[in-house]
């Protein structure tokens, strides 16, 4: 760690202002990862819930999208903001806050007895997910020592990263064997047992300021936040020339503009010091997570289809077909900061892009519809590895950055940068596989009726659903879709590994000497203090 970071605050007292033994700091991470799965859990579980909620409510997919997107949407916009916050109010204050709503908007979205109860219910839970998550990161950056905090990271990041495989699993899982509705069974009952938890070993610990809360650019942020997602959500679905994306798209990036403008004149008393991304550390640490969860999100949206529609699997199954990468993934995020401790964290993280960008290499090259899935498994398994080893590292080099009493920013920005990315992930990728796919089947619907041929042009879905009014023409329609959804994967396949050969390359490359800021202002007043 370079000698000119901001100076950090001394490590949290813990209760009676005793340092935390093992027993505790077990308890404290044991906590805050129940927590940050009941949110993760809640992105990607109500997926596999779609076509029930369409047809019980008759509403339309626009309605049913809605119900899942404004959850990341209200989640993703309110993370900056409510992690200062939670720095200057108090942590645990902030993370029982939001466990309590949480867990009442995931009861009335369980009742909810129409599409409008289930958004509002949605909204509220996107709010309090935003309360919870920065503050179950900031909870370990300013509680546990040094030597601990690494390892706890990975632990944290293990199950960011692969809480919504798991979550998708367990939410497919209570569908398969009982209702739609028992989805949220299980985040009510993971913020029970984080609610008990927390009460009991959690810490409080907050800043002390004597500047004020930065009103105008938590609204910016937020603002800024809500187009780019926005735009970043409607594109795929409106198409990207639509005024609705464009206008969304254009107020982002202004805002986003005016933020930054905002944060550098405010200097001392900013909600994020955009300085400090002048430093190599959190730069690259921003950047490769941003990669990293895009190509994820990407890849689910490309694997999902494939399984369903190409090897005919039912939903349960093909969640169970993606557990070996996230358990990978898991396994090895534990494992980056050893990793980190003997070779380096920029040579763990080097490592980790490496394997990324092999395991998409190997997808793309070895895919076919014969192959099924262990044509892809390799390319999974490997994959599942390099994110693992990527993303702990990467969390450690933002948290890391900013002092101890802005962890909760600190965290915050972890988390924006990671909403960023699955949604550009999604958003590209799942272009890309669209326009390779059309592109593949256009000139092979000879002899398909001009109906049929259009409805086959949409997507592998549509194809395998209008193939039985083709007649005799069924089965080689079926094929021909499997064949072109093959090739846009491919295709998609390719681009993730350009990209994160472009990262590669970024993140192996030494930055330059001395580039980091010299920040003090703001250490001087403030300070973390258990309560």
């Amino acid at each position: 760690m370079s000698s000119n970071q901001p100076p950090q605050a001394a490590a949290v007292p813990v209760g009676d202002g005793g340092t935390p033994d093992a027993r505790q700091l077990r308890a404290i991470l044991i906590t805050v990862s129940i927590a940050l799965m009941a949110v993760i859990a809640s992105v990607s579980g109500l997926n596999v819930a779609q076509t029930h909620m369409a047809v019980e409510w008759g509403a339309s997919q626009t309605t049913v999208l809605w119900i899942i997107n404004i959850y990341t949407l209200a989640l993703a916009a309110l993370l900056l903001p409510l992690g200062a916050i939670g720095d200057r109010w108090g942590r645990k204050p902030m993370l029982i806050t939001g466990l309590i709503i949480f867990g009442a908007a995931s009861v009335v979205a369980g009742l909810a007895p129409s599409a409008a109860v289930m958004i509002g219910a949605r909204v509220a839970a996107g709010i309090s997910a935003a309360m919870i998550m920065p503050i179950t990161l900031a909870v370990i950056t300013s509680t546990f020592p040094e030597e601990e905090r690494g390892k706890a990271i990975g632990v944290w990041t293990g199950v960011a990263g692969g809480g919504g495989i798991l979550g998708m699993f367990l939410s497919a899982l209570l569908v398969d064997v009982a209702d739609w509705r028992w989805l949220f069974v299980l985040p009510v009952v993971l913020v029970v047992a984080a609610l008990a938890m927390t009460l009991k070993s959690v810490p409080n610990s907050r800043e002390r300021s004597t500047h004020s809360f930065d009103t105008i650019g938590a609204l910016v942020s937020t603002i800024a936040v809500i187009g780019l997602i926005f735009a970043l959500q409607e594109g795929p679905e409106r198409g990207w020339t639509d005024p609705v994306p464009l206008i969304s798209l254009a107020v982002g990036v202004a805002a986003a503009i005016v933020f930054v403008a905002w944060e550098l004149h405010r200097r001392d008393a900013s909600l994020l010091d955009v300085r400090l991304f002048r430093e190599r550390g959190l730069a690259s640490g921003s950047i490769t997570l941003l990669v990293v969860f895009g190509v994820q999100a990407g890849i689910a949206v490309v694997l999902f289809p494939f399984f369903q529609a190409v090897l005919g699997w039912s939903g349960l199954l093909s969640t169970v077909a993606m557990m070996p990468m996230a358990i990978m993934m898991m396994m090895t995020s534990g494992l980056a900061p050893k990793m980190a401790a003997k070779i380096g964290a920029r040579s763990t993280m080097t490592v980790g892009v490496a394997l990324s960008a092999l395991g998409l290499a190997l997808m793309a090259l070895f895919v076919s519809i014969d192959g099924g899935y262990l044509s892809i498994l390799a390319g999974m398994l490997t994959m599942g590895i390099g994110m693992g080893l990527s993303m702990t590292p990467s969390t450690e080099a933002i948290t890391s950055s900013l002092p101890r009493a802005k962890q909760g920013v600190a965290s915050a920005l972890n988390d924006v940068t990671r909403e960023f990315g699955t949604a550009l992930g999604v958003a590209m990728l799942g272009a890309l596989l669209a326009n390779g796919y059309r592109g593949a089947i256009d000139d092979k619907l000879g002899g398909i009726p001009q109906g049929a041929a259009d409805t086959a042009r949409e997507g592998i879905a549509n194809a395998v659903e209008v193939a039985p009014s083709t007649g005799s023409h069924a089965q080689d329609l079926i094929h021909t879709a499997q064949q072109s959804f093959v090739d846009g994967w491919q295709q998609a396949m390719w681009a993730g590994v350009a990209v994160m050969g472009v990262l590669l390359v970024y993140v192996a490359l030494p930055g330059p000497q001395g580039s980091d800021p010299t920040i003090t202002d703001e250490a001087e007043t403030t300070e973390t203090v258990a309560v």
